[in-house]
This record gives structure tokens, C-alpha cells and sequence, in this order.
């Protein structure tokens, strides 16, 4: 009888914790790093299929090109996956890293590396937050010359202090075993071996998961485009302090630089709208009145020269014809009308940032 009723309470027992282990097992939480691109997609993808509660961060920059159109991707893929979504904004703090890269630049203004360590950092403390056992990423090895080969993935797991810490299931077989495999948490058999700039691995991988709609591959960073990064370096120079408005006008026209003076010439309607509606008290604009006309934004101390230079380019880029053209200038205060001449190419050249 003793031995019956011990038993009946062990087996139930026995069953019971199987069966909590196994729920606590296949319920952990992981953090992923979700752009919305293709790897970061298909990584989330990879974690979904073992069973984690997944929680995707996204980080939006006025540098990112991977929402062009209107669409974030991360929301959407986030929606169809069914998953929170914590979304950072590249603040301040973040400017300061364009600054002054620890481990440099890239081809441009990129500071590839240091961007890792940025969000990785930022990702660690949330991840402490919620109660997430570990980290995961879209990352491929030498996908990216500068921040996916071996050397910086090691260097940016010790700067975050996540060594051995950092899941990477597109490249997981060729990388080291993680704390996370170690622990049984994730089957390493189900992740993959992806190395190199080639997206048909992943794009192949797409289609087994059943992932049917997701970005162009490439993405992109606009501090890796040669222009914008010009840009960006004499932003840095004659601005001690940096506002977001500083930021988005990097993005709108052509740029012209004239001691302290920054002048951009709208190239379309669209941009002329965006000139408009970034302009201050402060700000000149300038336009050849009742002609197709760019609208032309003045920043800093408005001098004489400055201004008769503002108004040359406005002429430039104008439909109007003539040796003299009346250009208008104007701020929330005052409206002032100019004849100019259409400046000449060799000084434009030279004021071109």
C-alpha cells in the first residue's frame, strides 16, 4: 500500500516538472535586432522556428535608407510575425559616435563597427529590462567588409561585453558555439552556414520558411554614400552643435558652402516644399518670383555677399532668361527683391560641397 501511494505521487510529480522544464525551454525570451532587410528577417525567421518568445528592436537614423518609400519594414515584418516591436531613434548620443568612431570609418562617414557597439549596448540593457536570456542578430560573416568579418565580430562582442553571448543564426555554424547553445536552449543543427556578400543562400531560405515579402536585400546607410558623406564632414566642421533640423537638410538638395554660410538649392517641388518647411525665423529663402524657380535656403550670417551669392545660384537654377534677374528673398519678417546675374560655373564649382 505505502509503496502504491508513493507511486501515485512520485509518477504525477515527475510528470509535472517535465513538463515546467520544458515549457520554461521552449518560452525563453530573445532579443533579436530587426532592420526589416532581408537578414534580419530571416534570423527572427530562424529563432520564431525554435520556439522563442521573441521581442524585435529596431533602431531609425535619418542615415538609414531601409524604410525608403514610406515603409518601415521593421513594423511590418514585426505585424506579420506577430512579435512586440521596441523602436530606438539614433539620438544625440548617436552624432557624437559619427564624431569620433573609436574604430573608425568605413567607406564614407560610416563608422560601421562603433554603429554595432551602439545599438548592441543599447539592445543589452533592454534585453536586462524585460528578462531576455540572450541577444541575437541578423549578421553574416564578411557579408560587410568592415564590421562582419571575424576580427570585428570579436571586438564588438567584448566592447559590449557579450562574448560568446551574441546568437548569429545565418552564419552560427562557422562562427563559435554561443553560451546560448551551450545551454541546450537553441538546436545548432537547425541554423545555418551562411558567409559572403551572395544573398541566394538567404533568399533560398526565404522560400523554405514560407517568408514571401521583404525588402531589396542591399538596404543601405547613406554615410556610406560618397556625396552625403562630404556633406556630413563639413556639417561636422562649422557646426559645434548639431541639430536634427541639421540632419535633415543634409538629405534635401544641393549644398553649397561660403565661409560660415550653408546654402542648398532645391532640386524639385518636393524638395523646395521640404526647404519650406525646415526654414526658421532666421533663414533666408530666395526665389525668382513668377517663374519655375527653386526655392533657395540661406543659413547663418546673412552678409551682403552671402546674399548676393544666394541669389546668383537661385538664378542659376531658375527657368528665368536675361543678363539680370530679379530674385526674391524672404523670412517670416522681411521681403527684399534683388537683380542678379545667373552666378558663373567656375565659382559655382568652387562653392559646390
Amino acid at each position: 500500500m505505502v509503496i502504491l501511494v508513493l507511486v501515485v505521487w512520485i509518477i504525477p510529480k515527475l510528470i509535472l516538472e517535465i513538463i515546467i522544464i520544458d515549457w520554461e525551454y521552449t518560452c525563453l525570451k530573445a532579443v533579436g535586432l530587426l532592420s526589416g532587410g532581408l537578414d534580419s528577417t530571416l534570423a527572427v525567421k530562424l529563432m520564431l522556428e525554435q520556439g522563442f518568445d521573441i521581442i524585435a528592436v529596431n533602431f531609425t537614423s535619418p542615415f538609414c535608407l531601409c524604410n525608403s518609400g514610406g515603409n518601415c519594414w521593421a513594423l511590418k515584418v514585426a505585424k506579420d510575425f506577430k512579435i512586440p516591436i521596441k523602436v530606438f531613434n539614433k539620438g544625440p548620443d548617436y552624432l557624437e559616435v559619427i564624431k569620433n568612431p573609436k574604430y573608425g570609418y568605413g567607406s564614407g562617414m560610416n563608422p560601421c563597427i562603433d554603429c554595432r557597439i551602439y545599438m548592441l549596448k543599447k539592445a543589452k540593457n533592454y534585453s536586462k529590462e524585460i528578462g531576455a536570456e540572450f541577444l541575437f542578430t541578423g549578421e553574416v560573416l564578411d557579408e560587410r567588409p568592415m564590421s562582419q568579418n571575424m576580427r570585428a565580430l570579436k571586438i564588438i562582442e567584448k566592447e559590449v561585453g557579450l562574448e560568446d553571448k551574441i546568437v548569429r543564426p545565418l552564419s552560427a555554424k562557422l562562427l563559435p558555439e554561443t553560451e546560448a547553445e551551450r545551454m541546450g536552449w537553441i538546436d545548432r543543427k537547425k541554423l545555418l552556414n551562411i558567409r559572403g556578400r551572395s544573398r541566394k543562400k538567404q533568399i533560398m531560405s526565404t522560400k523554405q520558411l514560407g517568408i514571401v515579402d521583404y525588402p531589396c536585400p542591399a538596404g543601405g546607410c547613406l554615410l556610406t554614400y560618397k556625396e552625403f558623406a562630404t556633406k556630413v564632414r563639413d556639417l561636422i566642421y562649422f557646426r559645434k552643435r548639431i541639430t536634427t533640423k541639421d540632419i535633415l537638410l543634409l538629405k534635401v538638395g544641393r549644398h553649397f558652402r561660403f565661409g560660415k554660410n550653408k546654402i542648398i538649392v532645391g532640386r524639385n517641388e518636393t524638395e523646395n516644399k521640404r526647404l519650406l518647411e525646415l526654414s526658421d525665423k532666421h533663414d533666408y529663402l530666395f526665389e525668382v518670383p513668377d517663374l519655375g524657380s527653386p526655392i533657395t535656403f540661406l543659413q547663418g550670417r546673412k552678409s551682403k555677399k552671402a546674399i548676393e551669392l544666394s541669389a546668383q545660384l537661385t538664378a542659376r537654377y531658375s527657368d528665368a532668361e536675361g543678363e539680370e534677374i530679379p530674385v526674391k528673398y524672404y523670412n517670416k519678417h522681411s521681403k527684399h527683391l534683388i537683380y542678379v546675374k545667373p552666378i558663373e560655373e567656375d565659382t559655382l564649382y568652387k562653392l559646390r560641397i
